[in-house]
């Protein structure tokens, strides 16, 4: 059975204002991508707090500054939400100027840096002008680890958590979202060429049936399994020798 999407909004924003309420934060900031899960976090968060801001922060990647950045300021402005543009990239090769003869960075480490350099930044923003962070990671994303520990992964709250892209898709067709957000291949932009579902190596649609209703061919079942081991430690924090229960 599907979701009422006229409920579900109207929850989320409940959750937010009452976050808000009992945080004594007074606005909200969040990384606008361009892509469908920050327009619908963005979204939500400004009917909920007029006081939002969503930054972009190119890094690197190409694509940051062309159709991440046009479609993040349009859809902004579309539902007049405030935005500042942060340019990461110098920032990004001065860390890896500086790893220079310490180690020898991999494809990993170079693609992990944007996230968390993303997360210093919505904190700083965050501390100075006492707002909170909003998440912008889907349930499908979570379960299969394709977030970045300390990166993405690291916000105040999350109002899509629980929301799989299959759904993320449908509310953003009851809010009337503009289409070009619709059906734009879904990327996290951390290098040019990127698409998320080429990293996954499965469908968004495969995972989310799998989600839903438990169905998987054996190969996909497979793989899915596999990132859902190997991330366990990102949802699980840190391991503590001798923490106390």
């Amino acid at each position: 059975m599907g979701r009422d999407y006229k409920e579900e909004f109207d929850k989320r924003v409940y959750f937010i204002r009452d976050l808000l309420k009992k945080s004594g934060a007074e606005g909200i900031v969040y990384g606008n991508s361009g892509g469908k899960d920050s327009v619908l976090v963005g979204i939500l968060c400004k009917a909920a707090c007029e006081n939002t801001v969503g930054l972009i922060m190119p890094c690197s990647a190409n694509r940051n500054y062309g159709i991440d950045t046009e479609d993040g300021l349009e859809v902004a402005a579309k539902y007049g939400i405030e935005t500042r543009v942060v340019d990461l990239s110098p920032v990004k090769e001065s860390v890896v100027a500086q790893l220079d003869g310490i180690t020898e960075l991999n494809k990993g480490a170079l693609t992990n840096i944007a996230p968390r350099l993303r997360m210093t930044t919505l904190y700083a923003v965050a501390a100075s002008e006492n707002r909170l962070v909003a998440g912008t990671g889907n349930r499908s994303e979570y379960y299969v680890g394709y977030f970045t520990k300390w990166g993405d992964g690291g916000h105040d709250f999350n109002p899509i958590f629980d929301l799989t892209v299959r759904e993320i898709y449908e509310f953003l067709r009851f809010l009337e979202a503009p289409e070009f957000i619709i059906n734009k291949a879904p990327s996290a932009g951390l290098f040019d060429g990127q698409t998320d579902e080429g990293e996954m190596g499965f469908r968004d649609e495969e995972l989310d049936e799998y989600l839903l209703s438990g169905k998987a061919n054996e190969d996909v079942l497979k793989k899915i399994d596999r990132l859902h081991s190997i991330s366990e430690h990102k949802r699980t924090g840190v391991a503590r020798y001798g923490e106390l229960k």
